[in-house]
């Protein structure tokens, strides 16, 4: 559960981060958009040191299932853009390789 609650926000804070950019350059909005697109991957960055991982090249690694996921949901919520069978099959595959990943077993 703890996994959940430091990959998830993770992924949804830099996805806004940068997407603010994506805005940005993009969709011709204000600059100002960077300032809270700025914080957002801070943010991101900063949740990803709460991981359980026992390296940061782990801790990347199983974050990338769980980011393929949120963008996904975030391209349907805020793009409006509905994931397809390939999407959702692809997201699973990814979300299973990074469970094994973070669940296996690992020698001492």
């Amino acid at each position: 559960m703890m996994t959940a609650a430091v990959y998830i926000p993770a992924a949804f804070a830099e996805i806004a981060g940068c997407f603010s950019f994506w805005a940005w350059l993009r969709m011709g909005r204000t600059p100002l958009w960077l300032v809270p697109g700025c914080l957002s991957l801070v943010t991101f960055a900063w949740l990803l040191t709460y991981s359980p991982a026992d390296n940061a090249g782990r801790a990347y690694a199983i974050y990338g299932g769980v980011y393929i996921v949120a963008s996904l949901v975030w391209a349907w919520a805020v793009e409006g853009v509905r994931p397809d069978h390939w999407d959702v099959l692809g997201a699973a595959v990814n979300i299973l390789g990074a469970c094994i990943i973070l669940l296996g077993p690992r020698s001492v």
